[in-house]
């Protein structure tokens, strides 16, 4: 009776044995597990180690101080600086141009200026003080008669008494920048003709060419 009794137990306990080895888990070999795939374990609570067992394979749930603890998560890195705010743009200077009267700055082959002229002059430096000046550009021309070289002379000198006048009233010397064309750019184009001959019709047909065209470059 006892020899039956322990030839059953035994097929019993190699049976279980059996069945369990057919349920371990193929990525951890090192414990049994039941046909339920939990790990099995003794009537005291201990899991079930087999042969090939390491401490490499421990789990959580049979060998937690052996399990390899997970590394914290990196630290968020911290945030970027807010970009400095887009200076605004400096504003451009805005180019006043004005062209004055040829008749009301020089009579004919002068480079004296004419009240008509100065009373323009005056004009322009009122406006002045409305803006921040950077520059007047003063261009002088001629007209036509008279020879290229004499032309450019006075085209500069009509130039220079424009400074002259504008440097009397307050404006800084090197503010102004002045310059001669003499007779290379007419704005009467071909309206009087092509005589060179010095008459009266002439020489007031061709007045708009002795000017003085000025530039003011500011900012407002």
């Amino acid at each position: 009776m006892n020899k039956q009794l322990s030839k059953i137990t035994l097929l019993a306990a190699l049976g279980m044995s059996a069945s369990v080895a057919l349920a371990q888990v193929p990525n951890n070999d090192g414990y049994l597990f039941d046909t339920r795939g939990f790990v099995a374990k003794s009537g005291f609570g201990l899991c079930w180690k087999t042969t090939r067992w390491t401490p490499a394979m421990a789990i959580a749930e049979c060998d937690p101080d052996l399990v390899k603890k997970p590394e914290p998560p990196a630290p968020a890195p911290a945030p970027a600086p807010a970009p400095a705010p887009t200076p605004a743009p400096t504003p451009k200077p805005a180019a006043q141009k004005v062209t004055l009267a040829a008749d009301a700055l020089f009579d004919f082959d002068k480079a004296v200026l004419r009240p008509e002229g100065k009373a323009k002059l005056d004009d322009i430096t009122s406006k002045l003080k409305d803006m921040k000046l950077e520059v007047i550009i003063a261009v002088g021309h001629t007209d036509r008669i008279g020879s290229d070289q004499y032309n450019q002379k006075l085209s500069e000198k009509r130039a220079e008494a424009v400074k002259a006048y504008l440097v009397g009233k307050g404006v800084e010397a090197n503010r102004i920048y002045t310059e001669g064309k003499g007779e290379k750019q007419p704005v009467t184009g071909d309206k009087c003709g092509k005589s060179e001959k010095k008459t009266k019709q002439l020489i007031e047909c061709l007045q708009p060419d002795r000017r003085v065209e000025i530039e003011v470059i500011g900012t407002r």
